[in-house]
């Protein structure tokens, strides 16, 4: 078996990092990403009324996750700065919390969910089908919550070692295992084992997931900076959550804030029924598709910006977030034609309905027009975060997902009476003006921690 991988990040080529990093972690989010399609494949098989059901459904689940996310993110700009500066018992104890903070932190959302999620699912919905099916997918996915938030957690610390490789593994083996696991859970076994329908596939995914956190959580126990590590470090202390929850919590706020931008989508969809919302949950799972190596760029960026960050090698945080905008580049301008051309057909695949198609097609056509706008947004979210300033996303997903999106549809289909375009539209206007306020924020950040985002690069 191969030995844990663990890189320094604060030496070698950047780019070389970035392909060590990147590469595997895009690989891991197609297979997510893909697990995604195959749940969807296999509601389609049922109804649309399924589809948009599970759409709501998981929507509502991707609020309480959020916190997950945030963990990540922390566990990796916290563990990789201390790893940067040469502090290995720091990144233990730290990791250590982090494990205990996923478990109380699901605990606490497995609770508020079951107040939260049918209330969010009844606002964005209509009585029928496809609401009672959105309640009974997000309620099965409370059990998943540990599973979930205890893997984020795990990535981060992972990915702060310069350790991709294990979350793309994990991911791998989940979507084969989802692919048996949803027809087994749906039909059954004809003459032995019933199948429970609908409720096979979040059952899947509770499965899948928790067997995803118990291989992360063995990965961490095998690297070598934790192998001191003892029952007494996951012994929750306050103020060990205060420093997790200073980064977790606003990148879990501004994650938050951007899925309940889909529900206000999903408000403004439901007046053209349900199949605008049908169409827009396979739609939104395409795009994801071709943002994979865009994500798994961005993404990198944050282990590679926080451990130099802790080293103090400004010069090298710089260089790190102009190759992540230099390899982003070439991406969105392969994704975006992509997108125009073989929409319809990709969207046939899991629809014969012509109207899921049409609103589709028309999503995935505004949004090929944005994706450098996206792919610049996630590279500064990750600097933020690498410079233990997340507080910043926090003001950046306001604006853009919760203020822009809401005014900017409302003005395109409330005040100039667009259909389901000009959705997208507003969408599509609010992330172009978020950038820009995004930029402004980073170069004041950066002046200040790093000594300015635009100064010369000094190469050796």
């Amino acid at each position: 078996m191969a030995g844990p991988i663990e890189l320094d990040l604060t030496r070698g080529p950047i780019s070389g990092h970035f392909r060590a990093l990147a590469i595997p972690a895009a690989i891991g989010m197609l297979f997510n990403t893909l697990y995604n399609v195959v749940d969807m494949f296999f509601a389609g098989l049922l109804s649309t009324s399924a589809q948009a059901g599970l759409a709501l459904g998981f929507q509502a689940f991707f609020v309480a996750i959020s916190v997950g996310v945030g963990l990540g993110a922390a566990m990796s700009a916290l563990v990789g700065n201390a790893l940067g500066a040469g502090e290995n018992r720091t990144a233990r104890r730290l990791a250590a919390q982090g494990l205990s903070y996923g478990l109380v932190a699901a605990a606490l959302l497995a609770l508020a969910g079951l107040w939260y999620g049918p209330a969010l699912i009844r606002m964005v919905s209509e009585p029928g089908d496809y609401r009672e099916a959105g309640l009974r997918y997000f309620h099965w996915l409370l059990l998943a919550l540990p599973g979930f938030l205890l893997a984020f957690g795990c990535n981060g610390i992972l990915q702060a070692h310069g350790d991709a490789v294990s979350m793309q593994r994990a991911l791998m083996v989940a979507f084969f295992a989802n692919i048996g696991l949803n027809p087994l859970l749906i039909y059954g076994i004809p003459g032995l084992i019933p199948g429970i329908g609908f409720d096979g596939l979040a059952v899947s995914t509770v499965l899948s997931q928790t067997g995803v956190m118990v291989f992360m959580i063995r990965q961490v126990l095998r690297r070598r900076r934790m192998r001191r590590l003892r029952l007494a470090n996951l012994v929750p202390r306050l103020p060990r959550f205060a420093e997790i929850s200073v980064q977790a919590l606003p990148t879990a706020v501004s994650f938050m804030v951007m899925l309940l931008s889909g529900f206000v989508l999903q408000f403004a969809l439901k007046t053209f029924g349900e199949h605008a919302i049908a169409g827009f949950g396979v739609a939104i799972r395409l795009e994801q598709i071709l943002l994979l190596p865009v994500l798994g760029v961005t993404g990198a960026l944050l282990p590679i910006a926080s451990q130099n960050f802790g080293a103090q090698n400004f010069d090298r945080v710089r260089m790190a977030v102009f190759q992540c905008w230099k390899v982003g580049f070439v991406m969105t301008a392969i994704a975006g034609p992509a997108l125009w051309i073989f929409g319809r057909s990709l969207l046939g695949l899991f629809t014969d309905d012509p109207e899921v198609i049409r609103v589709g097609l028309s999503y995935l056509r505004v949004d090929s027009v944005i994706l450098p706008v996206y792919m610049m947004l996630f590279s500064i979210n990750s600097l933020l975060q690498a410079l233990k300033r997340p507080i910043w996303t926090v003001w950046i997903s306001l604006y853009r997902q919760a203020f822009g999106v809401a005014f900017f549809v409302w003005l395109f289909v409330g005040v100039w009476g667009f259909d389901e375009i000009g959705v997208w539209f507003g969408t599509a206007t609010a992330v172009a003006t978020g950038l820009m306020i995004a930029l402004l924020m980073t170069t004041h950040v950066a002046r200040h921690e790093i000594g300015g985002l635009w100064r010369p690069l000094h190469r050796s």
